[in-house]
C-alpha cells in the first residue's frame, strides 16, 4: 500500500523531491504524494507541478497519517521547519533514495535525508538525519555527513571526511582525505578544502580559504 507523503518546500528543490518519488514509484509503488507544503506567506501558486499547496504546519498537524520530506535547499533553513514540525506535529519523515543512485551496503541513512539521482556512495558510510545529497555528488569510504549537511550537486567528499553539523558544500567543490568541516560552515562552488576548516565560516577557492566568519549560532535566526 502507497503511503502518503507531503513536501515541505514548493520551490525548485521541492519539484525535483517529487520528481524523486515519482522515480521511485516507477519501478516500484511506495508514496502517494498529496501536495505541497509552505510557510505563511511563502509566494507561490496555489498549484505546483500539478499538485495543490495544502497549507503549512497547521494542515500537518491535522493529517497525521501523512509523512513528510522537508526540500528546503539551505541548511538553516530545513532544520528551522524541521524543528517546528517536530515539536507540534507527531507526523513521520521519509527517507528518499532515487533508484539511480548507487549506496554501498554499509552506507547508513538517517530519516529525512533525500539522495538524488547520479549518487555514489561507497562503503563505511554514515549519512545522519535531513542531509541533502544533490545529483551526480560523490561521498568516499569512511565518511560521515551529520544532521542538516547539504552537498549540492558535483560535490565530491573523499575517504575519512567528518561534515559536522548544517554545513552547505557548494556545486562541484572536492573535500580531501581526512579533513574535518565544522558546525555550519559553507565551502564554496568550486572550491578544494586540502586542509579542515572550523565552524561558522565561508571558506572558497583553491585551496580553499576562510573568506569570512559568522556569528556562533547564527543559523538560529536565519
Amino acid at each position: 500500500m502507497e503511503k502518503r507523503i507531503a513536501i515541505f518546500g514548493a520551490g525548485g528543490f521541492g519539484r525535483e523531491v517529487l520528481q524523486v518519488i515519482r522515480d521511485i514509484n516507477a519501478v516500484q509503488p511506495a508514496w502517494s504524494c498529496v501536495g505541497f507544503l509552505v510557510d505563511p506567506g511563502f509566494d507561490c501558486p496555489s498549484h505546483v507541478a500539478g499538485l495543490p499547496v495544502l497549507g503549512g504546519i497547521d494542515w500537518l498537524a491535522a493529517n497525521p497519517d501523512v509523512w513528510l520530506v522537508v526540500a528546503i535547499g539551505s541548511s538553516a533553513g530545513r532544520r528551522q521547519v524541521t524543528e517546528r514540525v517536530r515539536q507540534h506535529c507527531p507526523n513521520r519523515f521519509a527517507t528518499l533514495v532515487h533508484p539511480r543512485a548507487w549506496l554501498g551496503d554499509r552506507v547508513h541513512l538517517g530519516e529525512g535525508t533525500i539522495v538524488c539521482a547520479g549518487a555514489l556512495a561507497t562503503t563505511d558510510i554514515r549519512i545522519g538525519d535531513h542531509v541533502q545529497v544533490h545529483v551526480g555528488c560523490t561521498i568516499g569510504h569512511d565518511a560521515e555527513l551529520r544532521d542538516f549537511v547539504t552537498l549540492t550537486p558535483r560535490g565530491c567528499v573523499s575517504g575519512n571526511v567528518l561534515i559536522h553539523e548544517g554545513t552547505d558544500v557548494g556545486a562541484g567543490a572536492v573535500i580531501l582525505p581526512k579533513c574535518v568541516l565544522g558546525h555550519w560552515s559553507v565551502v564554496g562552488a568550486g572550491a578544494v578544502v586540502t586542509r579542515s576548516l572550523p565552524d561558522n565560516v565561508v571558506a572558497v577557492g583553491v585551496p580553499a580559504r576562510v573568506a569570512k566568519e559568522r556569528q556562533q549560532g547564527w543559523q538560529l535566526s536565519a
